[in-house]
């Protein structure tokens, strides 16, 4: 697939950010910026839980969208800063992974979320909701999709993740025997929810437990296979009939209930019988739990980072989602924006909708024509 590299050379309003710039600052302070002396450019190495690695320098460049007022489309822009890689190792580099660039989504202020909120563009937080069948996409509101069946959770403060408190995993609303103290979070433990990730990868205590589990269930009516490492199935039956449900369970009485197509994979079929494979794989070497893609498709997602808190709901990701404008109608009621569902072109040209909520009255939305190249949120 030909990588569409941003070239800050060819952009008239692009420009370089040295040590000596403010911006620079905040990034220093949070170990995202490297400013050996103050003469040099405001450089970052970062390192990704998957062992790649990115260096290079920060620019900033104006991200053009057309902002309603009303019924009416006004062109606007706002200048944000970014990294220009120079070097970049591991999957980053491998030519079956590679990608165009990684969309900041994080907690500093160095992240896209961050730098529109602190110029008065969108609110501290970001949503999405993740089509789970074979055509993928879904939409990125860059503010809050609200959904009356939303169950929040707190973020664990202080952390350069989104770490949940984990309290337990239940099958059927059954609580596995697992100790707690394996999802607690510490310097290089605890659990986190992260778009950059496939699957979703459990500590050695946890993973044991849940496949032990699930196996057991389902042991009159499939086979288990162990195929590299990776659990499987082999199944006449519907696995929705015979699977159970999977319940992740947080602080503040919130669960992420997971069906069977929901964290199973299906693999071949042969002599009357599909293999399935659980999505969940075994944390070697790391005391983390990450709850990537597998776990996060077919929900809308709410990153509250103003209140720090992480919401959720079942939701059919290719239909229309609300949007609130942060407004108050005359009746003491919150105003909703009806946002349509991400476009897709033929071929390998697809148009994605990236909505941004304005403050008061006014919604911007971003149209990014991705031309066949890969974009991962992170």
């Amino acid at each position: 697939m030909p990588l569409h590299v941003f070239d800050p050379g060819s952009s008239s309003s692009a420009s370089v950010i040295s040590c000596l710039d403010e911006r620079c600052s905040p990034g220093v302070q949070t170990s995202d910026s490297v400013c050996p002396t103050q003469s040099n450019l405001c450089s970052y190495s970062l390192a990704y839980e998957d062992g790649s690695r990115a260096s290079g320098y920060y620019v900033t460049d104006l991200i053009t969208f057309d902002m309603i007022e009303g019924n009416a489309l006004v062109n606007s822009s706002a200048a944000v800063i970014f990294g220009c890689s120079t070097s970049q190792t591991g999957d980053l580099q491998e030519s079956g992974k590679t990608i165009d660039g990684i969309f900041g989504l994080g907690q500093q202020e160095t992240s896209v979320v961050s730098q529109l909120a602190l110029l008065g563009i969108a609110p501290r937080a970001f949503s999405h909701c993740l089509r789970g069948d074979g055509d993928g996409g879904g939409t990125l509101v860059l503010g809050e999709i609200v959904d009356p069946n939303i169950v929040y959770t707190p973020l664990v403060p202080s952390q350069p993740y989104y770490n949940l408190n984990l309290l337990s995993i239940s099958l059927n609303g059954q609580p596995l025997s697992i100790d707690p103290s394996v999802f607690a979070t510490s310097s290089d433990r605890g659990t986190i929810v992260d778009t950059g990730t496939t699957l979703a990868y459990l500590v050695e205590e946890a993973y044991d437990a849940l496949v032990n589990a699930i196996a057991i269930s389902v042991s009159q009516t499939a086979r288990m296979l162990i195929n590299e490492g990776n659990h499987c199935f082999l199944t006449t039956s519907n696995v929705v009939d015979i699977f159970p449900r999977v319940s992740f369970n947080f602080e503040g009485g919130a669960s992420m209930i997971l069906s069977p197509p929901e964290y199973l994979v299906q693999q071949s079929s042969f002599d009357g019988s599909t293999a399935w494979c659980t999505g969940f794989s075994k944390a070697q070497g790391q005391p983390r739990t990450i709850l990537g893609d597998l776990v996060l498709k077919n929900k809308i997602v709410v990153y509250d980072l103003a209140g720090q808190r992480l919401g959720w709901t079942n939701y059919d990701c290719s239909l229309s989602v609300n949007v609130s404008t942060t407004t108050t109608n005359a009746k003491g009621q919150g105003e909703y924006f009806h946002a349509g569902q991400m476009g897709h072109g033929s071929g390998s040209d697809r148009v994605a909708h990236f909505i941004f909520i304005q403050w008061g009255l006014r919604i911007c939305l971003i149209t990014i024509s991705l031309l066949g190249s890969i974009i991962r949120l992170c």
